[in-house]
């Protein structure tokens, strides 16, 4: 059995917006009991990712290494259609991930214990951000 749903992200500039219980709740709707649930980010300056969710820190800390590693403004980058913060964005995506995929155990995304899904915005300033959760399993 294959089940898919569309969640909307709000973001609120650059950070990461956790949405473990959206994923959840989207896993648990399927009604599928085992087997994978894929998540695919539907942009180019925004990512995925599996992280500790115990600790804010590990996001700050996350936010200082990207912010050290691509610079908004950087004069290597020509693309700046949208502002500085445009291609390191795109970098910052790149150097990520839009796609990931996590066991589906007893009708719940099978995600350790300090692990959250996030979505990390890049951009500086508010997003709507699309997610496709997808389920396939029996």
């Amino acid at each position: 059995m294959y089940q898919a749903k569309e969640l909307t992200v709000p973001t609120r500039g650059r950070g990461l917006v956790d949405i473990t219980d959206e994923v959840q709740r989207a896993v648990k709707g399927t009604g599928i009991r085992d087997g994978l649930c894929t998540l695919f980010l539907h942009h180019t300056s925004a990512s995925l990712l599996i992280s500790e969710n115990a600790d804010p820190v590990v996001q700050r800390d996350l936010e200082a290494f990207f912010s050290r590693l691509v610079k908004d403004g950087d004069p290597l980058f020509q693309h700046d259609a949208e502002g500085p913060d445009d291609m390191p964005a795109h970098v910052r995506t790149v150097l990520t991930q839009v796609s990931l995929s996590v066991p589906v155990k007893d009708g719940e995304a099978d995600l350790g214990t300090w692990q959250g899904v996030y979505v990390w915005e890049h951009r500086t300033s508010p997003h709507r951000r699309r997610v496709t959760v997808s389920v396939l399993g029996g």
